[in-house]
């Protein structure tokens, strides 16, 4: 929703009360700021407050404060409900698998889609890794459902299949403004058996989780290295392949392995490739507030200057002027005097909300999906390096699969990263 309020396509929000709206005061607050900076309203039902009215705020403040209370307290009555419920085995699921129908509480087994799940694990357990699994279902019923490398990972080691149900695998910590998150031990968890009919025999199904289990642990599968599919030659552009040479690991391009006339880019050991990516990030981490500020504020103002010329924009930026020096006017009336302080705030609110609506006007006229979503996941790539570790001294898989899109080889000791957000950087092999 915030996304479609930036792109200009949400005018006004009604919610029924705070604490549906946010989850803490400071998260209120912000969003409301920026609300009211891209000109749009919001009207709280339950308070009767409506931000158009600027000295609502302080309002908004003691109302989120108490939306927060609120929340915890039922936060905490609920978890202890689900808590209790688990431990004696009467919770109730929320949602169903792929395969099975919720009806009053209860799954049941929906027979078309539970036939496709059961041939998921018997083509899973001909040999067939997660990658080719996925492409071909996603192939074969294309028009029933798609699935993602995790969502196949998850529905083949998912234990309803078997009729039994773990309860707790995700939770939400104690702490204000905490995320749903993946239980690694940090909460208790419950496995119930036979809560509902099984799709997968027993059998099959720990047949799976063994040779998923031993695929991980030979690193045998597709796509179960950090570098699969992110390396392409710069050559002739086909992609690299992991290879073990007298201990060493190496990455060479395919195209150069079969035909090495055809291609003359050399192995490249995988190493010296985690450690240009450790210098990137320190780099990046180190420059963070020299880069990406700048960067943000380039690209908006580059967006921007490409509609400077268009003649309704600048018909509104020149009634936005006229509007900005009535607020002055008001200001020096206010100061000598003649404007009493109620009526300079309704003035002022009035005006402002003029300029806001006036301002979303001109966004629309320069909005653009593709350059939208560019400058948002520079954003999300320059919030993940500000947040993330001060100095990388070993390679992190995660915070590489998050930043890294691809990786060009151009030769044996030059590789150029693309980040997410089409960001390229150049590193050399040490």
């Amino acid at each position: 929703m915030l996304k479609d309020c930036r792109r200009g396509k949400i005018d006004r929000i009604i919610s029924k009360s705070i604490s549906r709206f946010a989850r803490n005061t400071k998260e209120c607050l912000t969003v409301l700021r920026e609300l009211k900076f891209l000109g749009i309203t919001v009207l709280f039902e339950k308070e009767n407050i409506d931000t158009a009215n600027m000295s609502d705020e302080m309002m908004i403040t003691v109302m989120g404060g108490l939306a927060q209370e609120e929340s915890t307290s039922i936060s905490k009555n609920l978890k202890w409900s689900y808590q209790k419920r688990m431990k004696s085995g009467q919770y109730i699921t929320s949602c169903a698998p792929f395969g099975y129908n919720l009806i009053d509480g209860k799954l049941y087994i929906n027979e078309s889609e539970a036939k496709i799940v059961s041939e998921i694990f018997d083509y899973f357990l001909n040999g067939h890794g997660i990658q080719s699994t996925t492409e071909y279902f996603n192939e074969v019923y294309a028009h029933i459902k798609k699935w993602s490398l995790s969502s196949m990972r998850y529905l083949l080691t998912n234990e309803k299949y078997i009729g039994d149900s773990m309860l707790q695998k995700y939770y939400t910590p104690d702490e204000i403004g905490a995320k749903h998150q993946e239980n690694k031990n940090a909460a208790d968890k419950y496995y119930i058996e036979n809560t509902h009919k099984s799709i997968i025999s027993k059998n099959k199904f720990y047949a799976v989780q063994n040779l998923l289990n031993s695929r991980r642990t030979s690193k045998m599968s597709i796509g179960s290295y950090p570098l699969s599919q992110k390396l392409k030659c710069g050559t002739c552009g086909l992609h690299f392949r992991r290879k073990l040479c007298r201990g060493i690991v190496y990455w060479t391009c395919n195209n150069h392995d079969k035909h090495a006339s055809i291609c003359n880019q050399k192995r490249i050991p995988e190493i010296a490739i985690y450690q240009a990516f450790i210098c990137l990030y320190n780099k990046l981490k180190c420059n963070f507030k020299s880069i990406f500020p700048s960067l943000l504020s380039q690209l908006q103002e580059l967006k921007n200057r490409k509609f400077s010329g268009n003649q309704q924009y600048m018909e509104i930026a020149k009634e936005i002027a006229k509007l900005k020096e009535q607020t002055h006017v008001l200001a020096r009336l206010k100061t000598k005097g003649f404007l009493d302080e109620a009526k300079y705030l309704e003035q002022t609110a009035e005006i402002n909300s003029k300029i806001n609506k006036l301002s979303r006007e001109q966004r629309k006229i320069v909005r653009s999906d593709d350059e939208d979503d560019m400058i948002e996941q520079i954003k999300d790539i320059a919030s993940i390096i500000e947040n993330g570790i001060n100095l990388m001294t070993e390679f992190d898989e995660v915070l590489f699969e998050s930043l890294v899109e691809k990786i060009i080889v151009k030769d044996q000791i030059t590789l150029e990263f693309y980040l997410y957000g089409g960001l390229k950087f150049t590193e050399r092999l040490v």
